[in-house]
Formats: structure tokens, sequence, C-alpha cells
């Protein structure tokens, strides 16, 4: 542990130890108990959300935090737009505000997540280097404007984020409300001006080497585009490979890269930020709040540099509740498994979407559960009070513009709190005892979508959720994982629509079978490499020993047409690409009832070693899917106790001690009836039940059972 460090902050017009203006008052700070990287430390799961009382008078902060205590809100997450306001000028560093907000917290016993700020750029940055706007598409540079607005290429804009991002760590390392450390927000958008395009040429010369291997694996003998330097390689936009907008490129590799390049641009902005707070603040925790499954960036590259993960949850609330739980289990598949932080969810209404529908009593409370279930160790809203103004003056708050603690939402997120107080620590640092993984690859969901042929309908996140909801639906737990994660836990591997396979990964899946497990893939799986070029081999390419199939022709058909398929179970409806399968010593487990195609295999089992490869050639309906994965998941033991109650969601977590708890998730308008299937306890009611007794969940209800 450091010594404690006391220091005085500087008074106004004095200069600071960098030689800059600062505008503030005086206090000290003293150091707090140690904290390391990974999650940050906490006794129970944190409850809290954004907090910008910068927006607001002055008077209205002591409203607020009289009703924040009623809420039970413990964490504040500080700072994240606040830019402009830290840093006024170029030679001015005003922390007024933050002092006030921070020294607040502490008083009254809550923690901050501190932002950097950087998430838009300030007014006089963009007016004295318009460099550092971005440059779009269709090749506009972008005047200043909105958010996510900075060039990530941009020197300026890394060398001012960066310099501030290093007074703030300076500042606040040891402050006792310090408990992690927020570097921008919602990473996200591309940028096409020329230092993007110099970036791009160093970022291709660092991954192919030669411009040979580069005009190899980009085809480039296609259309004669083989480059002779490389300054003669362009961003892929609409000004040149692009026709129809950013999924309509003639040369997949180059977009591909691109795309990949974007991820690792944006991702080294991150990175200049982390590297400045480290110089001052060795230990405390360091994210950034992800979106999900979010197409843009590929998270499985900014993952060892996060030491948590934390995302932002905004589902249409429409969708079925796989949809959330996906994302979930995705960001928690980010850390190998480990707990996140829920960093941002409504309380009432989003404001971004055409219609924003407001959230149903008990939807919220279900919601926050639902993220607890799947592991998160932080329940964290946007916003704590509503703003005055601007485009998200709509947006849900835990408390509205009139500062009122007798509304229905207030009253919601108050007894939330209460119930997570009252659980304590019991969940935190859980982990999901999952034996069924769905393989997640933004390369082939980049490929798959940018290519084309044979459809553009088929789309990478609706099949992935389709599985995955098959999945779940059956009651098994289900870690999302990139392609590179170790395998050898796992009974059942979902790997749909896996159209690039790299480096050693067929020979992984087929030692999953090989041990007895079950693997199952996808139609347009095993198309190309890591570049998006053909393999020179037999449709499905790498995967064909593991899956026992050939596949010579596929069909593709508009949306409204079906071609049935004819399972075990029953007749499904099947849509969009109908690959033609030739079995070589796969046995069929479907077939197609129409076209030219009839009597052939729409779905194979194929047995590999101790185990067995599926391969499903066709978009099964949800049905359909389901009938399979369940013969899966069936063959292993991994159909759960509660898998025929429709609107029932149940989630495992193992707790550091080994305390199994089985989360209770009741979606539906209707109370569920149930059998216990083992003695348990809920922890939040306190009520023991006896296996074999009834067990009924409220409408919306939620059961945390410690079995």
């Amino acid at each position: 542990m450091t010594a404690p460090r006391t220091e005085k902050l500087l008074p106004t017009g004095t200069t600071s130890r960098t030689g800059t203006t600062s505008r503030t008052g005086t206090t000290s700070r003293t150091a707090t108990t140690p904290r390391t990287g990974g999650l940050p430390r906490t006794g129970k799961i944190l409850h809290g959300g954004d907090y910008n009382p910068e927006q607001w008078p002055e008077e209205i902060r002591d409203a607020d935090h009289r009703l924040l205590t009623r809420a039970r809100i413990d964490t504040l997450t500080v700072g994240v737009f606040a830019w402009s306001l830290t840093q006024p000028d170029a030679d001015t560093y005003d922390f007024t505000e933050l002092d006030r907000t921070l020294e607040r917290a502490a008083a009254e016993g809550r923690r901050v997540c501190l932002a950097t700020g950087t998430a838009a750029l300030p007014p006089w940055l963009a007016r004295a280097h318009p460099e550092v706007n971005r440059t779009d598409f269709e090749g506009r540079r972008h005047g200043y404007g909105q958010r996510h607005n900075f060039c990530p290429s941009s020197p300026v804009y890394r060398k001012a984020a960066a310099a501030l991002a290093g007074r703030i760590a300076e500042r606040y390392a040891d402050h006792p409300a310090l408990l992690a450390w927020h570097i921008g927000n919602e990473y996200g958008g591309a940028c096409y001006c020329a230092r993007c395009a110099d970036a791009f040429r160093s970022w291709l010369r660092g991954r192919h080497g030669t411009l040979d291997a580069l005009n190899d694996a980009w085809c480039t003998t296609f259309w004669s585009h083989r480059y002779t330097d490389w300054d003669q390689i362009e961003p892929p936009s609409a000004l040149t490979e692009h026709w129809r907008g950013p999924d309509h490129t003639a040369f997949q590799g180059i977009t591909l890269d691109y795309l990949r390049f974007t991820t690792d641009a944006l991702l080294g902005c991150f990175l200049a930020e982390k590297e400045a707070i480290r110089a001052h603040s060795a230990d405390t925790p360091v994210t950034t709040n992800m979106m999900g499954v979010y197409r843009p960036l590929d998270y499985h590259r900014w993952a060892p540099h996060l030491d948590f993960a934390s995302w932002d949850n905004y589902p249409p609330l429409d969708a079925p509740p796989t949809v959330p739980a996906l994302a979930h289990d995705l960001m928690r598949g980010l850390k190998d498994g480990a707990p996140f932080w829920l960093m941002e969810q409504t309380p009432a209404t989003t404001a971004c979407r055409d219609v924003n529908p407001l959230r149903r009593p008990g939807e919220l409370r279900l919601a926050s559960w639902q993220a607890v279930a799947h592991g998160a160790d932080a329940v964290l809203y946007f916003q704590l009070r509503a703003s005055r103004g601007a485009c998200e003056k709509y947006h849900g708050a835990v408390i509205g513009h009139a500062g009122r603690d007798d509304t229905r939402v207030f009253r919601e997120v108050s007894a939330l709190g209460e119930e997570l107080e009252a659980l304590g620590g019991a969940t935190l640092g859980a982990r999901t005892p999952a034996r069924t993984a769905l393989l997640f690859d933004w390369d082939s969901w980049w490929a798959l979508e940018i290519s084309d042929g044979p459809s553009r309908l088929v789309r990478y996140q609706e099949q992935a959720h389709a599985y995955y909801r098959a999945a779940r639906a059956a009651g098994a737990d289900v870690d999302v994982v990139p392609v590179t994660a170790d395998l050898t836990a796992y009974d059942v591997v979902l790997a749909p629509l896996l159209h690039l396979v790299k480096g050693d990964l067929a020979a992984r899946l087929e030692a999953v079978a090989a041990r007895g497990g079950t693997v199952l893939t996808t139609f347009l799986s095993g198309r190309a490499d890591e570049h998006d070029r053909a393999f020179l081999a037999d449709v499905p390419g790498p995967l064909a020993p593991l899956t026992g199939v050939r596949v010579d022709e596929w069909d593709s058909r508009p949306a409204d047409t079906v071609n049935p398929v004819h399972l075990a179970g029953g007749p499904v409806d099947a849509r969009l690409v109908f690959e033609i399968v030739l079995p070589r010593g796969a046995e069929p487990a479907g077939t197609y009832g129409a076209d030219f195609y009839a009597g052939t295999p729409a779905v194979t089992r194929h047995r590999f070693g101790a185990g067995e490869g599926w391969y499903v050639a066709t978009a099964l309906d949800q049905p359909g899917v389901d009938q399979v994965v369940r013969r899966v998941l069936a063959r292993h033991g991994l159909i759960g106790p509660y898998a025929d109650h429709p609107d029932l969601e149940t989630a495992t977590r193992v707790a550091p001690d080994g305390t199994r708890l089985l989360f209770l998730l009741n979606h539906g308008r209707a109370p569920a009836r149930l059998t216990a299937h083992a003695t348990a306890t809920d922890l939040l009611t306190g009520k023991r039940t006896e296996r074999g007794e009834p067990l009924t969940l409220d409408p919306l209800g939620v059961a945390v059972l410690r079995l």
C-alpha cells in the first residue's frame, strides 16, 4: 500500500506542476484502501448511474443527494462529457465542478466511477484544429457538433485526450470516493480522412508485411487492383470500393481489414488514455462502456486491455428476453467469464428511437436481476436526474425534472436498491458453470454481411441469437466466447454462420467431438480463410471432416419463400439459403420437402470420434432450431428442469465459496407455477422450499435460490 498522500488543490490563478492555469478552491485528499486491477472491490452489487450535476443549478445538489440516499444509490458515474467544462481552453484546466462533485460524493459515502470526459470534443479544440473532426463515409469533413466526433488517427486529439486523462488521474488518483476509471463512452464510428488513410497503410504494413502478401490476401488480380505502392491504397468508402453503402463492397478483403483497422484505431485512443492514467494511478481498475452485440467494433480485440468489462443495455422493449441475455453473456465472455458491470440502462424510457416505449411496472426490476443472473456485479442507470435540455431531456431518469420521490419509477428503483442491499455480497465474483458454448466471431459477421451472394437477407446476429435462444429455452447455461477460446470445458459448441475458419479452429472443434462432445455449425460456414478468400476445397472447407458433408450448390430465395424441412419432431419452415448437401459419412436428421432437392438432407449428424458433428444447411425457423438444439443438448443431459415453461428464464452462478445459485426469472404476465427440483432458499425472501414442493413466481417475478 502506498503512503497516504495529502495535496492541496491550487487556488484560483496559481500555476500547477505542469505549468497550466487551474481555477479551483482548496481541499485535501487522503488515500483509501488499496485497489487492484480487475473488478473493483465492493461488498455488494453496486447501485447507481450517470450523474451530471453540472447541468443543473447549485441548489439542486442537496436535494439530489437526499433523493439518492432514499433510492439506495451508492455509485455515481461522473464527468463522461465534461471535457469543455474541465478544460475550457488549451492552456486551462478547471476542476471546480469535479472537485465539488467528488467531495460531496465522499461526504455522502458514495463511490465514483470517474470518466476522462473525452467522448466528445470541446468546441475550442475543433476550431483550433479542424483535423480532429471526422471525415464520413461519403468523404465529407465534418464541422463541430454532436458526440463521437473525433478522428481516431488525429495526433492532436490523442495528445489532448491523453493529457486530460493524465491531469484528472494525477488529481484524483487517491481520492476517497474513487472506485474505477471510465475512459471515453460507447466508442464507435469510423473516419475516412487522409490521416486515417496513412494510418491504415501503416497498419497494413504491420499486418501483411509486403505488398505481395497484401495483393495475395485481397485477391487484387481481380478487376486490375494489383498494388505496386503502399500509397496507392485508399480506405474503402463511397468514393472508392463501395457503391450502395457500407455493406456493398467490391473487395471484401479491403473492407474487412478496414473494419479491423478501425477497431484497433479506436482501441489505440483508449490505450493512450489508459497509459496516461497509469502514470498516476497504478491499480484502480479501468474500463469503458461497450454496447453489447455491436457490429462496428470487434470487442474481442479490446478485451485483453480492459481491467473489467462494462456495457450499456438498451434493447428494444419488444425484443425477446434472450436478446439482452445474449449481450450479457457476450460481455461476460470478454474477460473469460469474470463478472461485468451493467454500466447503463434506462429506468423508464429511451429517447433515441422514433418510438420510445415506457418500461411497464416490474420490468426494470426483472431486467436488472437478469443482468445479475448473467454475471453483473453492478446495476447502474442512465441517468440519475433527467437532463434539462438537448436530445436526452426526455430520456428516463431515476429523478425527473420536478425532483419528486413519489413517482412510480423512483419507487421501483428504491425497492430494487433495498433488495440489492439485502442480498449483500452473495453473488459477487460468482461464475457461470456453462457446458455449452456459442462461438461469436466479428470477422465472420463482417465477412458474411459485406459479401456479394448468396443472400443479403442473412444476418449473422439473427442466426447467432436463434441458436442461443434455443439453448437458453432448453435451460442450458451458455458461454458466448471468441473462436480463439479454450473449448475443453464444453460438451456442446454451437457455431452458426462460422463463415471464416482461421488458424487451428477446425482442429480444436474436431477435438471437442473426438472426446465425446458435440459441435453444431450451419450453412455458409467454412467458406473462407481469415482474408475472406474461398478455400480451394469442397464446402465446408476445413469443417468437412467433422461434419461429414459436401456442398456443391446452394439456392437462395426471397424471404417469403418457404421450403418445409422434415425433422423427427415434425415439419418446420426454412428460408433464405438452401444448401444442397451430399453426405460423406453423415446421416440425415432432416430433409427438404420441396423443389428439385426435395428429400435431400437439410440437417445432418456425423459421428466423429466419441462425439458428433451436426450441420444445418438452411435457415430454420425458431421451432426448427429449437428441435435441433434440444436433440444436441439432450445427448449430454443439458436440458434444464424447467425447460417446459416457455416464459421462464433460468441461469446458474457459482460463488467463490462454491455456493450454487439458481436464478428464476418469469418474463410472463401470468404466474409461473413450478415444482422445485431441489431444496433451496430464496435469498430475496428468505423462504425455504423443499424438493418436490410447489414454487410460484409472480408475473415478472424473480427468485434467487441458494441450492
